[in-house]
């Protein structure tokens, strides 16, 4: 018998139950549904959390006091650097197009009757294009401005928004910890993050900050921008080697500094995201599990209803390899069109995730075939042993059965 007769045969014994067959559709629909949702939301999460993290700047090594005990946490002294390092670092580290020390305080501002508290970043004249700020009126600083620690800033656009009501304020004198600070620009918002406002701080010159405001000799960091991610291991060593030279540490004793590379958070975030990822595919994959054992269970009922059926075919001449196909076409049928409605609804939740509910979401091609290819791997896995159960009775017992 052609598979297009076994087809049509299989098309018209689902049409006879449609209620049964729909609802055997059904888990189908929602664990696919389910994985394209899922994944679509663990990649939206991915991306943006990659895209958030290069808003502060690409190819940047970060240096920072003390002894770095683990990702996060460091020890020992605090102000091990100044900003002649990041001075000898401009100087001598090849291959490299900007370096910013900085050091930051919270600091009280004031402008007319309102009052705000927010980060003060003292930092050199590059910090601005290194960390990808855009200037929405004015300038950033200058280099003699820097030298000269003039009392200048630069404010972000949320402290623009509390201060100024949003109105331009370059030209204005704002008050910093009690001291007057000419505004010379102010850059575009960047938006919040869960932890922190990137846009909630001023900029003043490093030297302003360090004699005028906060009484301090060190820096809390450099950021140091390479011209070429290929270069950046080697960079690191560079820096190094400088700052040990700088620092007077003989060979065999621990750095008083570490170097971060920017890539290092990008993978670390990335890999994290990726399993969270992984996590909510897996949990939606259970769905199609589930679907595909109604599946087998249907069609063991199935075969069980159409034993007779079964005994009269084989007994006028079908072979058992065509009675397990019927059996099997039928699974992969069901599996074929729950993945097809489940592809529609996974994407409509994506959607309507995002434009509803705000969230992150992005759906992908490969999302797509992996829910649909499942659903129809689990449609043969899950209908292999019916199909074989039916083609394996006996003709006189299945004429027998009532």
């Amino acid at each position: 018998m052609l598979i297009w007769d076994l087809f049509k045969i299989s098309l018209r014994s689902l049409r006879a139950n449609k209620l049964r067959t729909f609802l055997t559709m059904l888990g189908i629909i929602i664990g696919v549904a389910s994985v394209i949702s899922m994944i679509s939301l663990g990649e939206g999460a991915r991306q943006q959390t990659l895209s958030t993290i290069a808003k502060f700047g690409t190819n940047i090594i970060t240096v920072k006091p003390g002894e770095q005990k683990s990702r996060h946490v460091s020890s020992g002294k605090v102000e091990t650097l100044t900003l002649k390092d990041a001075y000898a670092i401009r100087d001598y580290v090849p291959n490299i197009t900007g370096v910013a020390a900085q050091a930051y305080q919270n600091g009280q501002l004031k402008f007319g009757n309102k009052n705000s508290n927010s980060t003060v970043r003292g930092t050199g004249k590059d910090y601005g294009w290194m960390a990808n700020f855009k200037m929405a009126e004015g300038r950033f600083y200058t280099e003699e401005e820097v030298r000269t620690a003039r009392k200048v800033c630069v404010l972000g656009a949320t402290v623009v928004k509390n201060l100024f009501d949003g109105a331009n304020p370059v030209g204005k004198t704002l008050k910093v910890n009690g001291g007057n600070y000419l505004v010379i620009g102010t850059t575009a918002a960047k938006g919040a993050l869960s932890w922190f406002d990137p846009d909630d701080q001023i900029f003043i010159p490093i030297t302003t900050a360090q004699k005028r405001l906060f009484g301090i000799k060190h820096v809390q960091s450099i950021d140091v921008q390479v011209k070429n991610m290929d270069d950046i291991e080697t960079i690191k060593q560079d820096i190094e080697s400088l700052l040990r030279r700088r620092h007077n540490l003989r060979q065999g004793k621990k750095n008083d500094f570490y170097v971060q590379n920017s890539a290092e958070w990008l993978n670390s975030w990335g890999q994290a995201a990726k399993t969270f990822q992984f996590l909510l595919g897996g949990i939606a994959t259970i769905s199609l599990l589930v679907g595909g054992i109604g599946i087998m269970n249907i069609m063991l009922v199935s075969v069980t209803e159409r034993t007779r059926e079964i005994g009269i075919r084989i007994a006028i001449g079908a072979k058992k390899r065509e009675i397990r196909k019927q059996f099997l076409i039928e699974s992969i049928l069901i599996s074929f069109l729950g993945g097809s409605i489940g592809i529609g609804l996974g994407v409509l939740i994506s959607r309507a995730a995002s434009q509803i509910g705000g969230l992150d979401t992005a759906v992908s091609l490969q999302s797509i075939l992996l829910a649909f290819g499942f659903s129809v791997a689990i449609g043969i896995f899950f209908g292999l042993y019916p199909a074989t159960k039916a083609s394996n009775l006996n003709p006189i017992d299945a004429l027998r059965y009532e």
